[in-house]
């Protein structure tokens, strides 16, 4: 009998740590190869794991909503073969007999171990910074309750226990990442480097601005009189739970956290530039019950998005240079041949940006059918990792919250994003007399360094164009 490991794999491309939301599977029960045993949640998507051998499970070694970093075992599962080259599981074993076993494993184990989802990660010389709540137990039970509001002391100070880098080396760093650090105003000499080889990532430096950041805040309530003190202590008491709290912590992972990091690289990345143009969509808005009413399109979802969409795809077919991405490593513009439209869908667990690929070359069907199952699947918290990469341009209707207009930060990687506002009903001068015409605003942000005023001015007219003459969906085809 042997007990093997299954360690937490890349789910995604470069993915770093993973969520676990459930487990399927207890000590004790039987599983089989490729039986699915949990439920994970990485850059916005749930994901589930099968295990790739048969067995019993020995050990559960996280509990759920433990955030693990790829490479970690997350499950250890007894088996019936003893040529097995997995480790046993270490930590309930004598110090002596780990070091008896660690020379056998290290030379079993291949470089990157092969799993269902994905790869291990391979081995790297490179630690990783501490994890401000440790998986124990008891730190999970506490994660689980009610915790104080105010907390003691900050978690930012902890980090200066690691060292950074080492006196007298670059840091080791891409040209973002630099960029980035020059932005945030912080030293790379003094961030603790995550990355395979001592590589500072983007998450360092934001790990470090929040360091920061958090001794000008936090410490700012001690030096208070004591009767405050003492006001301030009876308040923390309060559970977080309680009606009565003033102040509720809640822990920043998930979506939320992916969200957060995409959206500050993105604004200190991409130089953004937002034009607004109010049109008369009602010509449009007269094409979607049509098209709802003819027989050909029959089971389809007809809808103004459908039609925003075809017209975001004529526009650049018009602009082909808008669909582009920028290179900054390399110092190139990547001009984009394709189009993955992406389309922001708000879900239970947050805001995601799926897309729909190869939209250029969808008929309004197909396109009609790519949207129904994208948002159906974003809202059952099942879109894949891979439906939310590689994405080229984004819309994000805001006017269904009943919201005019905004302006939408780019979804990193990407030239441009569309926001589409509320269309109502307004006042409109329609050949020289004042009648009521559905109305809407449309907002484009873009990536200046890419995309400069007059091409931006033009890509967003053509776009109005054709929503105000939707006839330009074929005349312009």
């Amino acid at each position: 009998m042997t007990i093997r490991e299954f360690k937490m794999p890349d789910v995604g491309e470069g993915l770093t740590e993973a969520e676990i939301l459930k487990w399927y599977v207890q000590p004790g029960d039987t599983v089989t190869d490729g039986q699915v045993v949990c439920e994970v949640e990485t850059a916005k998507a749930a994901v589930e794991l099968p295990i790739p051998f048969d067995g019993v499970v020995h050990a559960l070694l996280f509990d759920e909503g433990t955030t693990v970093d790829v490479g970690q075992v997350i499950i250890s599962v007894q088996t019936g073969d003893a040529g097995a080259a997995a480790p046993a599981v270490a930590e309930a074993a004598p110090a002596a007999a780990a070091a008896t076993a660690a020379p056998a494993a290290e030379e079993a184990a291949p470089a990157r171990q092969p799993v269902l989802v994905g790869y291990g990660v391979s081995e790297s010389s490179t630690k990783r910074r501490p994890r401000k709540a440790a998986p124990a137990p008891a730190v999970a039970a506490q994660n689980g309750t009610a915790a104080p509001v105010a907390a003691p002391a900050p978690a930012a100070p902890v980090l200066p226990a690691v060292p950074a880098q080492p006196a007298g080396e670059r840091p080791l760093a891409k040209p973002p990442v630099r960029k980035l650090a020059k932005d945030l105003g912080i030293d790379l000499a003094s961030v603790v480097p995550t990355g395979d080889g001592g590589v500072v990532t983007r998450e360092d430096v934001h790990a470090a601005a929040a360091a920061a950041i958090a001794p000008q805040t936090v410490p700012a309530a001690v030096p208070a009189a004591p009767a405050p003190v003492a006001e301030a202590a009876a308040v923390s008491a309060v559970p977080a739970g309680e009606p009565s709290a003033r102040e509720t912590r809640i822990p920043v992972k998930g979506v939320r956290k992916v969200t957060a990091q995409a959206m500050v690289g993105s604004a200190f990345t991409a130089p953004h530039v937002t034009e607004f143009i109010t049109l008369d969509v009602t010509r449009t808005m007269k094409l979607v019950q049509e098209l709802k009413d003819d027989p050909d399109l029959a089971g389809l979802r007809i809808n103004p998005l459908l039609l925003i969409a075809k017209a975001v795809l004529v526009a650049i077919r018009r602009n082909p240079d808008v669909n582009a991405s920028w290179d900054e490593a390399a110092q190139e513009i990547v001009l984009k041949h394709y189009v993955n439209l992406g389309i922001a869908a708000a879900t239970p667990r947050g805001l995601i940006v799926p897309n729909i690929k190869d939209a250029h070359a969808k008929t309004l069907g197909e396109l009609s059918e790519s949207l129904s199952s994208l948002v159906a699947t974003a809202r059952d918290g099942k879109t894949s990792p891979a439906d939310m990469q590689n994405g080229t341009i984004t819309i994000t209707n805001v006017g269904v919250f009943g919201v005019d207009t905004g302006t939408p930060i780019l979804n990193p990687g990407e030239s441009a994003i569309l926001a589409v506002g509320a269309i109502k009903l307004q006042p409109w001068v329609h050949k020289g007399k004042v009648k009521p015409r559905q109305v809407t605003t449309l907002a484009l942000s873009f990536d200046h360094r890419l995309i400069d005023g007059e091409l931006g001015s033009k890509f967003l007219a053509d776009i109005a164009a054709v929503l105000e003459h939707p006839r330009r969906l074929v005349t312009w085809s």
